[in-house]
């Protein structure tokens, strides 16, 4: 079996699963998205799903988030972790937005990726989930199982978003990175056994 044979295979199994998989983030703009990106570095959805209500409830614009102190932004996302850089980088990148942006999230890679705390990953799931733009960002779930099912040498994140671009048909790549995501949560977290990931089985056995 080639690797486009089994990225349709892929397809597929994940189409069928996750027909319409949902954006994992609470969110209601593209403000509030790229915030809740921004956090979930190093920290699981969940976790910024009981952390932003209260946040967005203060502030869910950058001209309200700039009201805030950095203490009073920290005080609030602390259960995410990394909350000292997160917190700047979340009252910086607001001031940006309403000094340089007229206070509007760019829908670009390149001026999202001049932001504070905004990589190309998350920049990637903005562009991707708020503007409905053609992108694969690649996060830990799919960057072990593109190496995992044998789609990519997972070498880098780089360079597994390039084979996951070259393998999956364009118009896919919004719903896919998310069905990907799902798929690792469900039946093959990173500490788990190979038992559960029927695609591997289905793939390699």
């Amino acid at each position: 079996m080639t690797k486009k044979e089994r990225a349709y295979l892929i397809v597929d199994k994940l189409e069928n699963l996750y027909p319409n998989p949902p954006i994992p983030l609470i969110h209601n703009n593209e403000y509030t998205l790229l915030i809740a990106v921004l956090l979930s570095a190093q920290c699981t959805d969940k976790r910024v799903n009981t952390v932003t209500p209260t946040l967005f409830s203060k502030a869910n614009s950058p001209e309200k988030m700039i009201l805030l102190s950095i203490d009073e932004i920290r005080n609030i996302i602390k259960p995410c972790g990394l909350s000292p850089t997160k917190s700047k980088n979340i009252f910086n990148l607001s001031k940006i937005l309403v000094e340089n942006f007229n206070g509007v999230v760019p829908n670009n890679f390149t001026d999202l990726e001049i932001l504070p705390g905004v990589g190309h990953k998350t920049a990637g799931v903005v562009m991707a989930q708020a503007f409905n733009v053609p992108a694969f960002p690649v996060d830990t779930h799919i960057h072990r199982l593109m190496k995992r099912w044998k789609l990519s040498n997972g070498k880098n994140v780089i360079q597994t978003e390039k084979d996951a671009k070259r393998l999956f048909p364009k118009e896919l790549w919004n719903k896919l990175h998310l069905q990907i995501i799902y798929y690792g949560r469900e039946f093959s977290p990173a500490r788990g056994s190979l038992e559960n990931d029927f695609i591997f089985e289905k793939l390699f056995k």
